[in-house]
């Protein structure tokens, strides 16, 4: 693996786009990936050689970063892509100065959990029937990582 890991520019939104709709079961709208330059922006994409495998959305207000959305191309998943992208954001909201990195988790989603969970965040809270799913609702597990 030849990784490494840019800012999110427009000339990738083709690749992100694509990348969430085959990711996720309830994909953002090309709307919300094509607004790469909001409050806070923190978003990058990573690259296997000269192939974009994944991106992420965060948002940093004062220290405090969110990360609103990660994927990694299903064809890829299993690699170690994940655990590079959310590596790299740590090391970033670290060289940063940030003091904590929030996120949501689909109950559901055991591997994305332990992936957080083994690189350092810890389970702090849940939003009750927060995401929606085929059949309902299901709870999001908040987890957090704070520098010290």
């Amino acid at each position: 693996m030849t990784l490494h890991c840019i800012p999110l520019a427009p000339e990738h939104l083709g690749d992100v786009y694509r990348i969430e709709c085959l990711a996720h079961t309830h994909p953002w709208s090309q709307t919300l990936i094509h607004d790469i330059d909001s409050r806070g922006a923190c978003h990058h994409v990573m690259f296997d050689g000269d192939k974009l495998v994944g991106y992420f959305y965060a948002q940093n207000i004062v220290g405090e970063v969110t990360l609103l959305n990660i994927a990694v191309d299903p064809s890829l998943q299993g690699q170690g892509y994940g655990k590079a992208l959310i590596e790299h954001l740590i090391s970033i909201c670290q060289e940063g100065g940030a003091e904590s990195i929030w996120l949501e988790v689909r109950e559901s989603n055991a591997r994305a959990f332990n992936l957080y969970e083994a690189v350092g965040f810890n389970e702090v809270d849940r939003r009750l029937n927060y995401y929606p799913t085929d059949k309902g609702k299901e709870d999001a597990l908040i987890m957090s990582y704070i520098f010290f």
